[in-house]
């Protein structure tokens, strides 16, 4: 069916509309990490700057300097701790999922399982530390990229087992005849064609990671464990603030995660749309 011109510039300016709404605050951001310290607290505010400073991301990007290095080990943490989770998450889920799907698994026990992600992160903070000292491993990447995984684990499987439950049973059954294991099929049939769904769920259990931060900041104190997001927290705590030194903390946050974004586009959408339907 043909849209009408009216039809069709809703269309457009709703989806204008839209996009300068996501991407205002970035751009912004971008333009703050520029501008130098006068032009972000003139009154009124200037919106274009007066002169481009870049030397907020050579210092930040400099192992000489007290900016540098904080955020680079910032950096190196928030890569191994969301990293680390989002695989670790996704080898168990993955076998999980299939049992879930295939094996005729309990679904109250499915449930009972998502239902941990459900609880306010707060309610876990006493026996997590308590445990965690106990053992002598706060401030540790360890121990964030333990609870990260414990975090990622249900919400991994719940979206691995939608898209499983789409595949189809025939070419698992096939492999099953020629005399195949349950390890073999999973590895050489069901995650070559759940490879889709594989990447959209590493993909958004890196972002839960990589975004958190009431565990970051209980859990770390200083540079050998700290997050980025902790790390955005500290910059913007000292009595004097350079707001352009946290907007380029949060352009250079941002990086990472848009790359992979970006790489894997294609498997992420077609992988959260083949959970949706069953055929």
């Amino acid at each position: 069916m043909k849209r009408s011109l009216v039809q069709s510039i809703l269309l457009y300016g709703c989806a204008l509309l839209l996009a300068a709404f996501t991407t205002g605050p970035l751009l912004w951001l971008a333009v703050m990490s520029i501008s130098a310290p006068t032009d972000l607290t003139e009154v009124p505010l200037r919106w274009i700057p007066s002169e481009l400073d870049f030397s907020r991301y050579t210092s930040l990007l400099s192992l000489e300097g007290g900016n540098g290095e904080r955020f680079l080990s910032a950096l190196r943490n928030s890569l191994l701790t969301a990293g680390g989770a989002t695989v670790i998450a996704l080898l168990l889920a993955i076998p999980a999922a299939y049992a879930f799907s295939r094996r005729q698994a309990s679904m109250v026990l499915l449930f009972a399982f998502l239902a941990t992600i459900m609880m306010p992160p707060i309610t876990y903070v006493l026996p997590l530390y308590s445990t965690f000292s106990s053992f002598g491993m706060l401030n540790h990447t360890v121990t964030l990229i333990i609870v990260y995984t414990a975090m990622l684990l249900p919400f991994a499987t719940w979206l691995m087992k939608a898209n499983i439950d789409v595949l189809p049973v025939e070419v698992e059954q096939a492999a099953f005849m020629e005399g195949a294991g349950t390890a073999y099929t999973i590895r050489q049939v069901v995650l070559p064609l759940a490879l889709p769904a594989i990447a959209a769920t590493a993909m958004l259990s890196f972002l839960v990671a990589w975004d958190e931060f009431f565990y970051a900041l209980i859990f770390t104190n200083d540079l050998s464990a700290k997050t980025l997001p902790v790390a955005i927290a500290d910059f913007s705590a000292g009595r004097v603030t350079d707001y352009g030194v946290i907007a380029s903390v949060g352009v250079l946050a941002t990086l990472p995660p848009a790359i992979l974004a970006i790489a894997f586009q294609k498997f992420i959408v077609s992988g959260l749309v083949a959970g949706s339907v069953k055929g």
